[in-house]
């Protein structure tokens, strides 16, 4: 059994829960000609490139202690900082320079963890067994008859969990967002269907609020209805899809890195099918002011855990998306308050 990461910020319980899940750690384009250094559920890696092979491994050299991420690559091999043993792309040290004829210990090898790239991102998963071997799905991203936008990450301090569960959450529209798209005259929430998946659930929205920006709001055919389907990937990625007029759709993926029990660092890939010649920098303006104004209030919420108890907090009708979402939690066997 995998041993925790040092000092690590969850239960022992909710750390095993989580483990066996894939989540985006980096942008492709972050890991190019130098080792990176990313974290998740508090373990430390460092990810590098041999070729076309992609390496995740602990960061951390078997000799000293030195973080890999601090060194340097040389003919695909990943080379120490501090005495310069080089690791081959399965993690396993090739090379001592200070005896370099001498017999390699087969201890020094690396732990490595099961990495791949997709929607332009750099996925990792800590633990093989359980949890849900597919990545979330997200097709439009190699769609050709839709435009792809990749807009910086959201760091936050504030809970994977709380994150996700704002993202899903459609009553405070009116509120936080009435500066970008929100409508403070229409806080009124339908009714809307929820029901489940096989990797998580998904709700059907349909209200008169637009998702133009505040200022394009006269675009808004008058009657229109507008839908927005969430679609849940347990335990941290929701993708939204915006149905537009004239049978336009926008897809959102929002796909949480939980960094640690009250950090978060948050992907957002993006796809649509209208206005593909339009100048992007307005959408991704539109996207850092939404998430902005998720940003103020989400590393506000007390306690920062998402509680799992739902008599911890009280519901309305508006919630049954987070509600399903903390019993969906609860399913994966997280703990009475989740640390995460």
């Amino acid at each position: 059994m995998m041993t925790l990461p040092r000092n690590c910020t969850f239960l022992e319980s909710d750390w095993r829960a989580l483990a066996p899940y894939w989540y985006p750690v980096a942008f492709s384009r972050e890991v190019a000609d130098r080792p990176f250094a990313a974290t998740l559920l508090d373990e430390r890696l460092v990810i590098w490139r041999t070729g076309d092979t992609l390496t995740a491994a602990r960061d951390l050299c078997l000799h000293r202690g030195v973080p890999l991420s601090m060194g340097s690559l040389e003919n695909g091999d990943l080379v120490c900082a501090y005495h310069g043993f080089r690791y081959d792309a399965c993690g396993q040290c090739v090379k001592i320079p200070a005896h370099p004829s001498a017999a390699i210990p087969p201890k020094l090898r690396l732990q490595t963890y099961d990495v791949t790239e997709a929607y332009g991102l750099v996925w990792v998963r800590l633990v093989r067994e359980g949890g849900d071997p597919e990545l979330p799905d997200f097709a439009c991203w190699d769609d050709p008859s839709y435009l792809q936008v990749l807009p910086d990450s959201v760091e936050l301090d504030a809970s994977a969990g709380r994150q996700i569960e704002g993202f899903l959450d459609v009553s405070h529209f009116a509120f936080v967002h009435v500066e970008s798209f929100g409508e403070s005259q229409n806080p009124e929430v339908p009714t809307y269907p929820v029901e489940d998946t096989p990797r998580g659930f998904r709700a059907d929205y349909r209200s008169t609020v637009s998702n133009y920006p505040t200022h394009l709001k006269h675009l808004n055919p008058p009657g229109f209805e507008w839908r927005r389907l969430f679609e849940v990937f347990l335990p941290f990625t929701a993708k939204l899809t915006v149905f537009f007029p004239n049978d336009g759709q926008l897809h959102i993926l929002n796909a949480a890195c939980p960094v640690s029990a009250r950090k978060a660092r948050v992907f957002v890939p993006i796809c649509r099918n209208f206005d593909k010649d339009a100048p992007l920098q307005a959408t991704l303006d539109f996207n850092h002011q939404v998430f902005a104004e998720d940003k103020a209030i989400v590393e506000q919420q007390y306690p920062e855990e998402l509680p799992i108890d739902l008599h911890e907090e009280v519901h309305i009708r508006a919630d049954r998306s987070s509600i399903t979402y903390r019993q969906k939690l609860a399913a994966l066997g997280l703990g009475r308050t989740f640390t995460a």
